[in-house]
């Protein structure tokens, strides 16, 4: 399994920790946004439509480490816009690894080979390069030739650096199950640290609306993306929890956990989650205490939530499921290469 063993271990521990303190709510993963702005303009992004005035603003380091202080999660997702933007994100980067967060940083590797000089390998370090499918069909999800081939030199150049490397996969309506077959051996031969899935979430302001998937049809394409997998056929290093690969699937019916994946950024603290944007809170604690989580998630009937199955908001479902006596040894089979 792609996630790191180290990585495993303190988020179990973790998340025992929260259990016995009784915390209902609690995150596991803090989607840390610097900034919005992009070397990209991807019609499947939601990310980037704000205001120029916003696209201009960053967070500084030292609101990045408060942020991550206030909200506790041991992992942290840096995605934006593009992070490596950033003015200071090297310091940011370094002064989250001496707190010991287990940093995925979400690149399109445009700027990442010219940057691997700003970090250190770590195993607290993770690039996360996004990759939609082999080149025609990235370069036409990120709306810009060349894109592909720039990801995959830069993926190479920091795999021989010694980083931590995985990817990030989104899939629309109309995917092709067997060219992303074809899609994840390629990047296989490219000894990345693991390799994310995800159906993408209809984003209000992303300008293509035509290509999301609804949750029947989000089933039956990714049951016909893993069958190989799923019959041992192939030995794909995904970065999942094997739970939440079931229940992309349908194998399993969870609901979505919201709180587990907070979004902070130059706005504040997101109402309710890293996807949908109903306004922010200036702290934490604020967006735990003041919003309705009754309103949100496939059981509350919320139109926007209904479809929903990404990995942001289910994946801390599947963690808390995976400390369930019965999944335990599946869930450790999975790290130590024994199952799926």
């Amino acid at each position: 399994m792609g996630i790191h063993l180290q990585q495993a271990l303190e988020v179990g521990k973790y998340l025992v920790a929260q259990r016995l303190k009784g915390r209902k709510r609690f995150p596991l993963v803090l989607m840390l946004e610097p900034l919005f702005r992009c070397n990209l303009a991807c019609p499947g992004c939601g990310k980037i439509q704000h205001p120029k005035e916003i696209l201009k603003q960053h967070l500084t380091p030292e609101e990045c480490f408060a942020a991550v202080e206030e909200c506790g999660a041991p992992v942290v997702s840096i995605p934006g816009g593009e992070p490596l933007l950033h003015p200071q994100i090297d310091e940011i980067v370094r002064g989250l690894v001496n707190r010991k967060k287990f940093i995925y940083l979400c690149t399109n590797g445009l700027l990442l080979e010219k940057s691997l000089h700003k970090f250190e390998p770590s195993p607290y370090l993770t690039f996360s390069v996004h990759l939609d499918g082999l080149r025609e069909l990235h370069d036409k999800c990120v709306d810009r030739q060349g894109v592909f081939d720039s990801a995959v030199q830069a993926i190479r150049a920091a795999k021989a650096k010694g980083f931590r490397v995985t990817t990030n996969t989104t899939v629309f309506e109309g995917t092709d199950p067997q060219q992303i077959q074809e899609f994840f051996d390629v990047l296989s031969t490219l000894g990345i640290d693991g390799m994310m899935i995800s159906p993408g979430y209809s984003y209000e302001w992303a300008p293509d609306q035509d290509h999301f998937l609804k949750r029947e049809q989000t089933k039956a394409l990714f049951r016909e993306i893993l069958a190989p997998f799923k019959a041992g056929q192939k030995n794909w290093n995904f970065n999942h929890n094997p739970l939440f690969l079931d229940f992309l699937i349908g194998e399993k019916d969870y609901e979505c956990t919201p709180w587990g994946s907070p979004s902070y950024s130059v706005l504040g603290w997101q109402k309710p989650c890293y996807l949908l944007n109903e306004g922010h809170y200036k702290t934490f604690q604020e967006l735990l205490d003041k919003t309705d989580w009754s309103q949100y998630g496939r059981a509350s009937g919320n139109p926007n939530c209904a479809d929903c199955m990404v990995h942001c908001g289910y994946e801390p479902t599947a963690a808390m499921d995976a400390m369930e006596p019965g999944n335990i040894a599946r869930s450790v089979g999975t790290l130590l290469g024994m199952s799926k």
